[in-house]
């Protein structure tokens, strides 16, 4: 999200990410899709629309970045550059934290880096529209098998006929590298959706992804130094680097975090499955990448799958969710 969270980054997304339904609560009780139409549900939900586009303009700028530093190079500097702006800003305070919230936030900063280093290795490979609608199968996958409900075999076959499309009938037009990190990059995105939202209700403000961004920095440090070596002190670089961190990063990553306090996650999750939509629309722009007729109505089919799912979880939701720490 870039993704990745994507790193989207995706970055995401898309659909809920646990093995059991998505139904996690945000303070103030829950909420259901009909939400979106209430007054009060237009501040997060424009939250969740900015930070898609402001994740995947900011991808498809970090490719632009490849050349100078690599993938995982672009992916440490976006880290380091967006956890610096997050500890600065947000001066989250080290003390007073259980141990379930510090293994929280540690798995949330693990899962975050694991995201955007899969998602942008695959970018590398393969144009970012068909990136993100690769992605976004892994939530929408466990989303599918946490229901029990038959309708959910529709939205499965409609997401295998998009998958189907988009690579010709065997992704022989598309590097199988590209494609492999790109769905291990959505199963990432699934793990943020829960993290994100346990990391939101942990820690006060922003807090919580500061202290995640600062883990997932680290451990990528060491990954950043093999493949770019002196080529991350580049200024030009580092300036390009920073500006990806705080579109891929900082803005959406905050944006998603504060939305999903008071959005329920599958109504978060049908705002993020337009991402791909968002994705190819960065990647004509900025990228070049043109989609075809038949690319295009593969795209469409898996948000269209996406987006059912979701809804359906949403119908079925009739009994209060369990409690955040029981997921």
């Amino acid at each position: 999200m870039n993704p990745p969270r994507q790193a989207s980054g995706p970055p995401v997304t898309t659909t809920p990410s646990t093995t059991t339904p998505p139904q996690v609560t945000p303070p103030g009780g829950h909420r259901r899709f009909g939400a979106l139409r209430s007054p009060g549900s237009l501040g997060p939900v424009g939250l969740v629309l900015a930070g898609g586009i402001s994740v995947q303009f900011g991808g498809a700028l970090a490719v632009t970045l490849m050349p100078r530093a690599g993938a995982l190079g672009v992916v440490t500097l976006r880290l380091l550059a967006a956890a610096v702006v997050l500890l600065v800003v947000c001066r989250p305070r080290l003390r007073g934290h259980s141990r379930a919230d510090w293994g929280t936030v540690i798995v949330f900063g693990i899962t975050m880096g694991a995201m955007n280093g899969l998602f942008y290795s695959a970018v590398a490979r393969i144009p970012l529209g068909p990136a993100v609608t690769l992605e976004v199968l892994g939530p929408l996958a466990l989303s599918v098998l946490a229901s029990r409900r038959a309708v959910n075999a529709v939205w499965a076959c409609l997401a295998l006929a998009g998958v189907f499309l988009l690579g010709g009938g065997g992704f022989s037009d598309m590097d199988p590298v590209g494609v492999a990190l790109a769905l291990a990059a959505g199963a990432m995105w699934a793990a943020y959706i829960v993290f994100s939202a346990r990391t939101g209700r942990r820690f006060p403000q922003a807090d919580g992804l500061a202290l995640a961004m600062a883990v997932a920095a680290l451990l990528f440090l060491p990954l950043g130094i093999v493949e770019a070596g002196s080529r991350l002190l580049d200024p030009v670089t580092i300036a390009l680097g920073s500006a990806v961190a705080l579109l891929s990063s900082v803005l959406p990553y905050t944006l998603e975090l504060l939305a999903l306090r008071r959005l329920p996650a599958s109504t978060f999750a049908i705002l993020m499955s337009l991402e791909p939509a968002i994705a190819a629309t960065a990647g004509f722009l900025i990228l070049d990448q043109a989609l075809s007729a038949t690319e295009a109505a593969a795209i469409a089919l898996v948000i269209a799958a996406s987006i059912g799912a979701v809804r359906t979880q949403v119908g079925r939701a009739k009994t209060p969710p369990l409690p955040v720490e029981g997921q």
